[in-house]
């Protein structure tokens, strides 16, 4: 494990775009989870509130304002997103080279996919998978601090390179964000199936409770989940294509048959087949869920999952 020190970091703009990253993850994570509809509680308000509140012209809070306060959500959300991007650009980008490891991977990955999330959120109530996405994002967005990765290229600079990373890490975040959304809907069937039933008031599934009764109906999610991983197979199609010429031209070796490219092709097939089965059998409900997620633990594993045991596990890197 190599710990990034500040003085090590090659811009000074780095501590602050981590702190500001931390906060803004941070703040409205903490928000919902403790201050938002599943039991509102002062203490909560006190620490967060700051990120919600702001008096208006009466005298009044805007977070008595649903609109507002939802207004103001998406722009923090939007700053955050900001600053975790930029953060990313000066960390993987810096210095004429590129550093990247699983580290990197997993919070671009995660960070796209909350990307996605952001639009998806301005025309689809979706605050329960905020409540997934945000203490994620807000993980992934510190995690290289603590895994520094290590140097992939002296001159990332070609074009048609840049293409194929961007590509990539686009499937990597739409397919992560299908994963956040097959286990949100897995929690809303579960959420219906107890309805009516006598519930205990503590734990996971009372403080979601509210968040998952204000979701969209499982159809339309469903619907938007097949959107995700649809688009997010054609993008990783094309980056497996483009990999093989980039194995090739930049590393000078053919792309060799070995156990991140098994996860890869398996994790491909995998959601090729999801969505085959969907259009000839219609595949719903919770064995596709289950189907997604397991495609999706089996991409992490191809890229991020090989980086980490090599970097941490065995230190070759």
């Amino acid at each position: 494990m190599g710990w990034v020190t500040l003085s090590g970091m090659e811009s000074s703009a780095q501590p602050i775009l981590y702190a500001l990253t931390a906060g803004l993850y941070g703040g409205l994570a903490l928000r919902d989870w403790m201050g938002g509809k599943a039991g509102r509680r002062p203490v909560a308000d006190a620490v967060a509130g700051a990120f919600t509140q702001t008096p208006s012209g009466d005298g009044s809070s805007c977070a008595a304002n649903p609109k507002v306060q939802g207004g103001l959500r998406h722009i923090l959300l939007f700053a955050a997103l900001g600053c975790h991007g930029l953060l990313l650009h000066e960390t993987v980008f810096g210095a004429q080279t590129m550093v990247f490891g699983f580290a990197y991977a997993l919070s671009t990955m995660i960070w796209l996919g909350a990307v996605t999330y952001w639009f998806e959120s301005l025309v689809l109530p979706l605050a329960g998978l905020r409540l997934l996405l945000l203490p994620a994002a807000l993980a992934a967005s510190l995690l290289p601090l603590a895994f520094a990765g290590s140097r992939v290229l002296a001159n990332p600079a070609s074009t048609l390179f840049k293409l194929h990373f961007i590509i990539a890490n686009m499937a990597y975040g739409l397919l992560a964000l299908a994963a956040f959304h097959a286990l949100l809907m897995l929690l809303v069937e579960q959420r219906l199936h107890l309805m009516g039933c006598a519930q205990p008031r503590t734990g996971l599934m009372f403080r979601l409770g509210a968040w998952l009764d204000g979701m969209p109906p499982l159809l339309t999610l469903e619907r938007l989940l097949f959107r995700l991983i649809g688009v997010g197979f054609a993008l990783l199609t094309v980056t497996m294509i483009s990999g093989l010429f980039f194995s090739e031209v930049l590393f000078g070796k053919a792309l060799r048959f070995e156990h991140k490219t098994v996860f890869a092709v398996i994790s491909w097939l995998m959601f090729g087949g999801i969505l085959l089965g969907r259009a000839l059998s219609g595949w719903r409900g919770r064995a596709a869920l289950r189907w997604v997620l397991a495609s999706f633990a089996l991409l992490l594993l191809a890229y991020v999952g090989t980086r980490f045991v090599l970097e941490v596990l065995l230190n070759k890197v």
